[in-house]
């Protein structure tokens, strides 16, 4: 059974959510919160598989709600997706420094929104390949206002990142350019699960909580530079 936490601060949207979640056999709504305070403290209480966090709130708005849930050790297996109007708006890319596992826009349709919460469960990050290539148009290659810090536990990604084999590198090369699992092996030539394999090394090397956070980070290091498709492999190590 996935436990989903739902927070938001309109009655009508976690109404609607909690409609959608209810129908389904193997997906239960544990509670729900208005504001990223309450979210937090019933994330304590419940330990939810995944929690639904409205961008915008008050008292503690979700980026920092987000932040608090991955700082707790306690909170390790909650995966929290960012809920938002806007697209890809400005605060965004702030959540996925936080340590969210992605982000939904909320007139998603209902049958990707309830495959979001049972990939979001499964500990995938739910960036799909278009989005990520939005994110990286928009945050990345387009230049912006001087990004936020990283997160704590992400200080000293550069170096842990140059400890990447060339394979581990190419891998996150193309996790960057927001190909699929599927689309790295066949450009790399590789199974799916060894495609698999190099990813999950190289978030680990990182210290990077999900795909989602990868991306964010190869580019802050400077393992991956805006128009640079190749990866940066000068050691040769594969």
């Amino acid at each position: 059974m996935i436990r989903v936490l739902l927070v938001d601060d309109q009655p009508l949207i976690r109404s609607g959510f909690r409609a959608l979640l209810d129908l389904e056999d193997d997906i239960e709504v544990v509670a729900e919160a208005a504001d990223g305070a309450e979210g937090l403290a019933l994330a304590r209480e419940h330990v939810p598989d995944v929690a639904l966090v409205d961008i915008r709130m008050p008292v503690v708005d979700g980026i920092e709600a987000t932040r608090r849930i991955a700082a707790d050790p306690s909170l390790a297996d909650v995966h929290v997706v960012i809920l938002t109007n806007y697209g890809m708006d400005e605060y965004v890319l702030d959540a996925l420094r936080a340590g969210a596992a992605g982000f939904l826009v909320k007139d998603v349709l209902p049958e990707d929104f309830l495959h979001a919460v049972r990939v979001a469960a499964r500990g995938d990050a739910l960036l799909a390949p278009s989005i990520t290539r939005k994110l990286i148009n928009r945050y990345i290659t387009v230049p912006t206002a001087p990004a936020a810090p990283l997160p704590a536990d992400a200080v000293g990604a550069g170096a842990a990142l140059a400890a990447l084999t060339g394979r581990e590198r190419e891998a996150v090369v193309l996790v960057a350019q927001g190909l699929s699992n599927d689309e790295i092996a066949e450009r790399m030539v590789i199974t799916t699960l060894t495609a698999k394999t190099h990813v999950n090394r190289a978030m680990t090397k990182a210290g990077a909580r999900d795909r989602a956070q990868l991306v964010v980070l190869a580019y802050e290091s400077g393992l991956v530079q805006a128009g640079v498709s190749r990866p940066q492999a000068p050691d040769g190590r594969g």
